[in-house]
């Protein structure tokens, strides 16, 4: 199942895709995709609703990030092998967290804005989990049973805000629009297997970024089991699970977004995102 909400920003609904790949109004049975909808009785009401008894959503409006309110944006650092060397770090002996503001969650097809005084802006395309319930202490045998679903996640980053100085790597992930999410949450049963696949990212139609999950230093369920012997995962939290190679830092020279430059980024099964970059200063 496909979920995602559309609108304008601050009066999404709640909406589905259905098999023909049209986008099916769902406020007539919820009021919203968000934490208190994410269990599996919930899911499974949704999902054995007739998608053709559903009203139609005429295309072309604006889609928005497909789950609202969540408690926490967690990630994941250098959990590509290759990333962690174009980086210049050392590969890591078990995850690396960092959080990201939830305030800077934004839609598949928003404005990805520089703010004042960023000049190193950098793109990230990551596998982004949904959890469905609340998690503590986990086995990773059944990490996967407390995953609502997945999204692709834009994990916009300024380098020299995360790295240089003092460095502080949710300062430098952190300013509105720095995560894009979406267009839509798929539920786990559609995805199948989370470590088979492929995500790739380009900018102005150059092909950037291409990898495959398979090459995660630490799965899905390696992460949300141990993440949940540090924490607990709330339902609704969005947990970004690292890059593949290929960001503007790692290029010699490096390369960094500038206004007027184009993203296009997807995941097999999960969508795509088109993202336009701008100065914080034209926005409306």
């Amino acid at each position: 199942m496909k979920l995602v909400r559309y609108g304008e920003l601050g009066a999404e609904r709640p909406g589905l895709i259905d098999g023909a790949g049209d986008l099916r109004d769902l406020s007539g049975e919820i009021d919203d995709i968000g934490p208190a909808m994410l269990g599996a009785e919930t899911l499974g009401r949704l999902a054995a609703i007739d998608p053709s008894g559903l009203p139609v959503v005429e295309p072309g409006g604006r889609i928005g990030a497909p789950i609202t309110r969540p408690g926490n944006f967690h990630a994941i650092g250098l959990n590509y092998h290759d990333h962690a060397r174009e980086a210049g770090m050392e590969v890591p002996d078990e995850p690396v967290l960092f959080n990201k503001a939830t305030s800077a969650i934004s839609g598949p097809g928003d404005d990805v804005r520089i703010p004042p005084g960023a000049t190193k802006v950098d793109w990230e395309v990551e596998l982004g989990i949904v959890i469905g319930r609340e998690t503590y202490r986990v086995p990773v045998h059944r990490a996967l049973d407390c995953v609502a679903g997945f999204a692709i996640v834009n994990d916009v980053s300024e380098r020299d805000f995360q790295l240089a100085g003092t460095g502080q790597w949710t300062k430098g992930k952190s300013a509105p629009t720095f995560g894009p999410v979406g267009p839509w949450l798929v539920t786990t049963d559609e995805v199948g297997d989370p470590q088979a696949l492929d995500l790739w990212l380009d900018v102005n139609g150059v092909r950037m970024q291409s990898g495959n999950t398979a090459t995660m230093i630490f799965s899905v369920a390696e992460i949300v089991a141990y993440m949940s012997r540090h924490m607990v995962l709330l339902a609704g939290d969005l947990i970004a699970t690292g890059t593949p190679p290929g960001v503007g830092l790692g290029r010699t020279p490096p390369r960094y977004l500038r206004p007027g430059d184009d993203m296009r980024l997807g995941i097999e099964g999960l969508g795509e995102q088109r993202l336009r970059v701008v100065a914080e200063t034209e926005r409306g």
